[in-house]
């Protein structure tokens, strides 16, 4: 039996029929939608609906149901139900006879989907911020473990200052630390619950939805019946958020791809995330990073497609919301699956920190620093800077560095350059000049570390606590 069959006299087209079912992907909302369905049976039974004795009977067979769906087998290969709901109802009836359609009492399928929508992404936000922590906090151990070894920093793609490794790490650490607390904001917006707001104008039954909000750990029901049946902006928004988590995952394997090449060599691929040519015995490639960089296209293009799913939709519900669901089950699975992977390959890369310091110390990567000592001894920074813009010059034609020019070639661009010059352009001296908050000396680093891995444990046991 359909949930909506009385009215029609004629069957529907066995292809459309086919198609227009859910059921294929929405079934994976079979725990939620158990829960909600709990939570409304209280609520009937509160309002005089339902007696004790259905109300228990209903319960078991909620929970019979989910225990068999967890089972290996074809329990959720129902070719009849045409979503979630209808499958739970029709199990339920099958369990316990007639009682069960009782439950539909009051409530429609319009605030089920929204409800258990909003549920399926609470849950995914709190895996997805813990495994951002357990990145964050693997990307603080590897900062650690090279605390004292250098590397240049690009803009432009070109060689610019020296930093340390360290401080590259924790460029990335920022990344994703941003990406949890964003993923910490829309779940404020995701935790409203819709129960109790029937198919439009609210529910036909005197319900407690303070009491069903509050069973299911939201953090109140939701303030308008045509918006809470008709909003999916919690799910553009987590999609949104999970774009950005993707570029900034993108961002990284695009970098590390860059680094592991041979004209770059700063690091080695690890073997066990990386495979070989079927052509070129002597290949490894970065598939793992590709493949990140890939994907980050699966999710901005979901992205893309929610906002123009809803963006000419009439109040309330439609059935255009039911194309809502995939993009979002898609790009949470994507980022849940990749970021375990980005940790894992993130403890087993292997620096090559020795070609990152050669690395560091050429290519006037002290250029700044020279210019500062000119500044520290009285020159204009813009002087000081075309001085050293020179003197850079001189050594492109001599095809040698800084620290090669003689004393007097350098006091015929600026009388203010002395022998405590060269010491200036030691890598211990460049690090130690950018001695601010952010910046890349030792010290500041150290204390950057300490705190990004205090704020990568701190949501681990935020996460924790939501549990």
């Amino acid at each position: 039996m359909k949930m909506w069959s009385g009215r029609f006299r004629q069957p529907l087209d066995p292809a459309f029929d086919q198609w227009q079912r859910s059921f294929g992907f929405d079934r994976r909302l079979l725990h939620y939608e158990v829960a909600a369905s709990s939570a409304h049976a209280r609520a009937l039974k509160n309002a005089g609906v339902l007696s004790s004795d259905e109300l228990i009977g209903i319960l078991q067979g909620l929970e019979q149901i989910e225990k068999k769906a967890a089972e290996p087998g074809s329990f959720l290969d129902e070719p009849h139900a045409e979503d979630v709901h209808h499958f739970v109802e029709k199990q339920l009836v099958s369990l316990i006879g007639e009682t069960g359609y009782k439950l539909h009492s009051g409530r429609s399928r319009n605030e089920q989907i929204a409800t258990d929508l909003r549920l399926y992404v609470r849950d995914a936000i709190d895996e997805l911020r813990q495994q951002i922590g357990e990145l964050g906090t693997v990307l603080c151990d590897r900062a650690e473990q090279f605390s004292d070894a250098a590397m240049p920093a690009y803009t432009h793609l070109q060689k610019a200052e020296p930093v340390l490794v360290a401080h590259w790490l924790l460029a990335y650490a920022e990344m994703f630390l941003r990406d949890a607390g964003r993923l910490a904001d829309c779940r404020k917006r995701v935790n409203i619950c819709p129960l109790g707001s029937g198919a439009v104008a609210g529910a036909t039954l005197p319900l407690d939805r303070e009491l069903m909000a509050e069973a299911l750990s939201f953090d109140a029901p939701s303030a308008n019946s045509i918006d809470a049946t008709s909003d999916r902006d919690f799910a553009v928004e987590f999609v949104n958020t999970l774009s950005l988590l993707a570029i900034h995952l993108s961002r990284w394997a695009e970098e590390m791809i860059l680094f592991s090449s041979q004209e770059y060599a700063f690091l080695d691929l690890p073997e066990s995330y990386s495979t070989g040519s079927s052509a070129m015995p002597q290949k490894k490639n970065p598939d793992l990073l590709e493949l990140v960089r890939g994907k980050c296209g699966r999710i901005a293009g979901n992205a893309t497609a929610l906002t123009i799913m809803l963006k000419g939709l009439p109040l309330a519900y439609n059935k255009d919301l039911q194309e809502t669901q995939q993009p979002v089950f898609e790009s949470a699975d994507i980022c849940s699956q990749m970021l375990p992977l980005v940790t894992a390959w993130m403890k087993t890369v292997e620096f090559n920190t020795g070609k990152m310091l050669r690395s560091a110390q050429s290519g006037f990567t002290g250029a700044w620093a020279a210019a500062t000592y000119l500044v520290q001894r009285g020159v204009p920074s813009r002087l000081a800077h075309e001085g050293v813009g020179r003197a850079v010059q001189m050594c492109i034609d001599r095809g040698c560095e800084l620290h090669d020019l003689p004393l007097a070639d350098l006091q015929s661009l600026s009388p203010a350059f002395d022998r405590d010059f060269y010491k200036s352009l030691q890598l211990p001296s460049v690090l130690a000049m950018h001695d601010v908050l952010g910046g890349t000396a030792s010290a500041r680093v150290r204390q950057a570390v300490k705190g990004a891995r205090e704020r990568a444990e701190s949501l681990c046991k935020e996460v924790h606590a939501h549990a």
